[in-house]
């Protein structure tokens, strides 16, 4: 079996004159960049702040069917939807893992969450109690909507 030799250029390298030196130095300018960004505290440019647009506050609570009732705590726990059972699994995980954390923190289910439309289209659901904040719209449209639903049926 004959021995392949790779080849070489005519400095014995296969690589290109300067691509190591070229390298070195790229990796240098960007640590330099990005610690000169750091120590000057550059950002980049800041989206403009958003505003509430509409608050609800609102707390949820299980039916023994299974279904979820979400409650208008503003007007006296006013019945504002009720998810039907085996229904919204996202929105039911995401107050499954928001009531998780009130238990780890000692809190009860009492206190009610704040969902925010934000102007600019933001929409999301806070947990003033334990200061979690899930901002929904990155879930994707078909896992938020049903929280968008929500302001169509609280009341004014």
């Amino acid at each position: 079996m004959p021995h392949i030799q790779p080849q070489a250029t005519a400095h014995g390298s296969a690589l290109p004159r300067g691509a190591v030196p070229g390298a070195a130095a790229l990796v240098c300018f960007s640590l330099l960049a990005v610690t000169t960004a750091r120590f000057m505290h550059w950002q980049a440019t800041p989206l403009p702040a958003a505003s509430p647009v509409t608050v609800l506050h609102l707390s949820f609570r299980d039916r023994p069917n299974g279904a979820v009732e979400v409650l208008d705590a503003e007007h006296e726990n006013a019945l504002v939807h009720v998810i039907p059972p085996g229904t919204n699994g996202f929105a039911r995980g995401v107050l499954r893992g928001l009531a998780r954390e009130r238990r780890a923190e000692g809190v009860g289910a009492a206190p009610p969450f704040t969902l925010t439309r934000w102007s600019d289209g933001r929409l999301t659901l806070e947990d003033p109690q334990t200061r979690r904040q899930l901002s929904l719209e990155v879930f994707g449209p078909a896992n938020s909507q049903p929280f968008a639903d929500l302001f169509r049926g609280s009341t004014p």
